[in-house]
């Protein structure tokens, strides 16, 4: 699935907000941390994390390229 955004870069946790694992932004902190995310195949935990045009996020077995 393709997440597209408009600004340089989004947060790992404005991401999570888009694309409805959670519901607000305080949920980030924890969701970081319950949730299997990976950026670019890389394990990631830290909600502050920014994603790029062309990195790959995985959260559970969902796909996501930002574009």
């Amino acid at each position: 699935m393709e997440i597209k955004i408009t600004t340089e870069y989004i947060t790992l946790g404005q991401f999570l907000k888009i694309t409805d694992w959670i519901s607000t932004g305080g949920e980030a902190k924890f969701a970081v941390k319950m949730l299997p995310i990976t950026v670019n195949g890389e394990a990631e935990n830290r909600r502050g994390r920014k994603l790029y045009p062309h990195d790959i996020v995985t959260v559970k077995d969902h796909r996501y390229e930002v574009k």
